[in-house]
């Protein structure tokens, strides 16, 4: 599991906006435990690859904080 932070509500809403226009498989959650960040939100991707995300969220001027893997995909 991918978990992006931001330093914004504004910057998690202008992401999962991002993703529901691109049907990328994901959603806000409230930020794990384990991670501090600006703001109380996250956005979890089922993914594995994170220079793709990273790349992909660049070129599109996706404002982030960081990006983490977290826990085992399946």
């Amino acid at each position: 599991m991918i978990v992006i932070t931001f330093d914004t509500t504004t910057d998690a809403m202008m992401m999962e906006a991002f993703a529901k226009e691109n049907k990328l498989a994901g959603k806000i959650i409230p930020l794990p435990n384990e991670i501090s960040a600006g703001c109380g939100l996250a956005f979890k991707l089922e993914g594995k690859d994170l220079e793709k995300i990273t790349k992909t969220l660049e070129e599109n001027s996706i404002s982030y904080e960081k990006i983490r893997k977290l826990g085992v995909d399946k």
